[in-house]
């Protein structure tokens, strides 16, 4: 009965150690960026299978230091909150670089996803990023029209995202609407995993 007990308690740990290892062969090997604002952190994956040139960019602008500073300059509750672009006093920061629209990626804009902003010209995106507050499938590339496209998941301190997504807002300088009230400032953005 003790060898059964014995050999029953062997396997069950032989399986469990086998389950853990399957878990940290799941784990990312992308690297992830940490943003610290005045608002709270929140830390965003960076998908570069799929979003390689966009997010190649993003690195290259956080390793500079271009997002300290910067604040959400845009903030639209139940759609989507911008940053990345505009000092405190609404200065656009100068940026050397535009990316090739990599929307036809096969990731898609839900919520907690981070996309590149852009203008009408789809490869006009530069250092401005969006996080997508709800799903907004309306953003994805169609057969007749570019897309926008998404590059990470924010998969720590969504709650922080959701606050500044629910910011009061109105109009500062240039922007007639959707600017916070009070600023949410990106103190620095902090590459991590590389």
């Amino acid at each position: 009965m003790r060898l059964l007990a014995l050999l029953i308690g062997t396997a069950l740990t032989a399986g469990l150690a086998h389950s853990q290892e399957e878990e940290a062969e799941v784990v990312s090997t992308d690297p992830s960026v940490n943003v610290v604002t005045n608002a709270g952190s929140f830390v965003i994956e960076l998908d570069v299978d799929r979003a390689p040139l966009t997010v190649e960019n993003f690195l290259a602008y956080a390793r500079e230091g271009h997002y300290d500073g910067t604040i959400f300059h845009r903030v639209i509750q139940g759609f989507v909150a911008q940053a990345g672009g505009y000092t405190g006093d609404f200065q656009l920061k100068p940026t050397e670089r535009m990316v090739v629209n990599e929307a036809g990626n096969g990731l898609s804009n839900l919520r907690g996803t981070v996309g590149l902003a852009r203008t009408s010209d789809p490869h006009s995106g530069n250092s401005q990023f969006y996080i997508n507050l709800v799903d907004n499938l309306d953003l994805n590339p169609r057969p007749t029209r570019w897309g926008y496209a998404v590059f990470g998941t924010v998969v720590e301190g969504m709650e922080v995202v959701d606050e500044i997504g629910h910011v009061a807002t109105g109009a500062n300088g240039a922007f007639e609407r959707n600017v916070p009230v009070q600023n949410i400032v990106i103190q620095r953005v902090e590459v991590i995993g590389e």
